[in-house]
């Protein structure tokens, strides 16, 4: 298990990182997320001894990374997929790696095959496209079959197969009953595979939970209700206390606020209000992100005015 306790990380007076906690646990694929300088790559550094923290521990299995004996069998990581000398065959390139860690050559074939580059091992990899990068930074974190699995934004370059595969292998790895940790800022890939979610911004903690929890957070209680009358419905749960707003594109669609879908039920049949459809509104990951990271979001785009058919637009 990794423990992180009261991690921080300062830059001269920036604070990268601020007295950050979670454990992540075996058997299940954790989401890293949180809005562009929140502090993850940083985090994913930290957890592997590749930068010291300036307060805190992070400890696997009760001892810093760095003071294990086997390293590419305890965690295998991806963070760079370009930090691979050009020259080098894809081939070498791992059995380079596995020479270093006493890891058997034949494991570099199998990690190969695995990845799919099995008919460009011996390819130099300035030749490989992203996508193709990709694949073999994956293999470099699979070859030493480690316990733990770390890949920051392993789906960039790849194409839709790739994604899927991706997606496949995380999930076989953690019911395999290892750790996967992976940080995306692709919000649907990341709702269909992680199971829970370790949410950051500016650095802080904001959400440590299952997927389905920071979900419903995010909704703010949110009810779909469909009617025919939905100006009575409109005005009997605002007289109940409730908040009413558009659904979609309007008409007979209405998302209710601060009312139970029961009450909902309940004021609609005191008033003779016939109901089509009445259940709990889902939001999708990108919705519940967007609304519980909003006051951590550092860069904001400006935006274009005029930038219509034919407008010129300027910076806003």
């Amino acid at each position: 298990m990794i423990a992180v306790d009261g991690l921080t990380k300062r830059y001269g007076s920036t604070a990268a990182v601020s007295d950050l906690s979670f454990r992540l646990r075996r058997g299940v694929v954790t989401g890293f997320l949180g809005p562009n300088g929140a502090g993850k790559t940083t985090t994913m550094r930290l957890i592997l001894g590749l930068d010291h923290p300036s307060a805190g521990t992070v400890t696997i299995d009760g001892r810093p990374h760095h003071q294990s004996p086997a390293p590419m069998h305890e965690v295998g990581a991806l963070l760079e997929a370009r930090a691979v000398h050009g020259g080098r065959s894809a081939r070498n390139h791992l059995l380079c790696l596995a020479q270093t860690n006493r890891i058997p050559a034949s494991r570099v074939d199998e990690v190969l095959g695995m990845v799919g580059l099995a008919d460009v091992g011996r390819k130099r990899s300035k030749g490989f496209s992203l996508g193709m990068s990709q694949r073999l930074g994956i293999a470099a974190a699979l070859l030493g079959d480690p316990e733990l699995l770390m890949f920051d934004e392993p789906v960039n370059g790849l194409d839709p197969e790739g994604i899927l595969w991706i997606r496949t292998l995380m999930k076989s790895l953690a019911a395999e009953g290892r750790t996967v940790f992976v940080s995306s800022h692709l919000m649907s890939e990341m709702e269909n595979t992680a199971d829970s979610l370790i949410v950051i911004g500016r650095g802080r903690l904001i959400a440590d939970c299952s997927m389905a929890e920071f979900i419903a957070r995010g909704t703010g209680q949110a009810v779909l209700v469909r009617t025919p009358q939905p100006d009575g419905l409109a005005r009997a749960v605002t007289a109940a206390g409730g908040t009413v707003s558009p659904a979609g594109q309007g008409g007979p669609e209405i998302e209710v606020r601060g009312l139970p879908p029961a009450r909902i039920g309940d004021l609609a049949l005191a008033s003779a209000i016939a109901l089509h459809h009445l259940a709990p509104a889902r939001a999708s990951l990108e919705e519940a992100f967007m609304e519980l990271t909003a006051d951590s979001v550092e860069y904001h785009a400006g935006v274009p005015a005029g930038s219509g058919p034919g407008g010129r637009g300027t910076e806003a």
